[in-house]
């Protein structure tokens, strides 16, 4: 299994902005669940500690193998999700790793 945590900043001039951008993020990934072959799980989770460090979304995925992973790269509903959020983001960090 491997499993796919991506976490971002998102664009926004006050809290009530960032928070409609989170909102719109989580959406449009929650969408995705059983359109995308080989995804076992799929969870996004905004941020409430509010501590300036913090990244303002997570995602937290998991793929029944690393072939699932890339294949989602590229799936069409993933890349149409990705333009449709275009622009949101300030920053994006990423980490894969398998799991037994």
């Amino acid at each position: 299994m491997i499993k796919h945590i991506v976490m971002w900043n998102l664009l926004g001039d006050n809290a009530e902005e960032k928070q409609r951008n989170a909102q719109r993020l989580k959406a449009a990934f929650e969408g995705l669940g059983a359109r995308i072959p080989g995804l076992l799980r799929l969870e996004i989770g905004l941020d409430v500690s509010r501590v300036d460090y913090a990244c303002d979304v997570v995602l937290y995925s998991e793929f029944e193998s690393r072939q699932a992973l890339e294949a989602y790269a590229d799936h069409p509903e993933h890349l149409r999700v990705r333009r449709e959020l275009e622009g949101l983001r300030i920053t994006r960090h990423q980490v894969d790793f398998e799991s037994p």
